[in-house]
């Protein structure tokens, strides 16, 4: 009896000190990590919040990722930038010099682009086969009058397209007026702080053709559009070609300037302050009973610059 009573203490020391152990082992396992075993809804609990605050952490730094990759780097505001395309077929309007206005509002762009026509009837940011579907984001055009340097006008369709990066290509499709969906390589570059009555700060030094209109007076005289127009480190200066010979001086900036010829008509050679904008001028005319001079308005129309070719 005694030696049985001895045989079922000793079993159960042994089995203290197995459940101790395992405890002792429960309590390192779950230091910061999960709860016991004993406690199964614990453990479930634990690892679904772990697992949660990673799936969190991962849609953050993708969240981050993303809005990195939106962002153009630019301070909000409008630019004039450059726009790039794999075809000759897809291009700005002529009168545009191959730019657009870009407009970034929280790190995000969009350009205004002008076409050559109104054959060009959607655009989408991404691939054709994309395009045609339903549920695509076509970008459908506005109507915008552009002049040429003939002073011809026309309507022609605009586009507002999202620019994701920029001074690199990215894709975009284009679909005419026969309905089929093309793809296409754009990039959008140079980008300037766009200020209108600035535009000829980008103009690099040499020669243009820049449309102008005369505004004030009888309305009888005309002068040549587009005017040509030297760009050098010292300014602007524009060659006025009137449709009269009885011009024989114009006041610029309180400066007299006389004409450089009066056969066939009266040439002018003056500075221009303002190549986007209103530039007041004085014409003398000795058409009348005696010289008359006139105050006009030369307004330059500098964002439709075409750069001449130096001969």
């Amino acid at each position: 009896m005694r030696r049985k009573l001895v045989q079922f203490m000793v079993s159960m020391m042994v089995v203290g000190s197995l459940v101790a152990c395992g405890n002792a082992s429960g309590a390192k396992e779950t230091d910061g990590v999960v709860s016991s075993t004993t406690v199964a809804s614990g453990e479930s609990q634990s690892s679904e919040t772990a697992e949660t605050l990673h799936v969190g952490e991962d849609r953050t730094k993708a969240g981050e990722d993303a809005s990195a990759k939106a962002s153009l780097g630019l301070e909000d505001g409008v630019y004039l930038a450059e726009f790039h395309t794999d075809s000759s077929m897809f291009h700005v309007n002529e009168t545009k010099n191959g730019q657009g206005v870009l407009t970034v509002v929280d790190g995000v762009g969009t350009i205004h682009l002008l076409m050559p026509s109104k054959n060009t009837v959607g655009l989408y940011l991404g691939l054709a086969e994309d395009a045609s579907k339903p549920e695509a984001a076509v970008i459908e055009p506005s109507l915008e009058q552009v002049t040429y340097g003939d002073g011809s006008t026309e309507e022609v369709n605009a586009f507002d397209l999202p620019v994701p990066v920029l001074d690199e290509e990215f894709d975009c499709a284009l679909v005419g007026t026969k309905g089929k969906w093309y793809d296409h390589k754009v990039s959008v570059t140079n980008a300037v702080p766009y200020e209108e009555s600035q535009v000829c700060a980008i103009l690099a030094e040499g020669s243009y053709e820049i449309p102008v209109e005369l505004q004030g007076g009888s309305g009888k005289a005309t002068i040549t559009s587009p005017a040509k127009v030297e760009v050098t480190a010292d300014g602007a200066v524009a060659t006025i070609v009137w449709s009269s010979k009885n011009y024989d001086y114009m006041i610029v900036g309180g400066e007299k300037y006389l004409p450089v010829t009066v056969d066939p008509t009266s040439v002018f050679e003056i500075p221009v302050e303002n190549l986007c904008g209103e530039n007041p001028v004085i014409a003398d005319t000795v058409a009348m009973s005696k010289p008359h001079e006139v105050e006009y308005v030369l307004y330059f129309h500098g964002d439709q610059a075409k750069a001449l070719e130096a001969k």
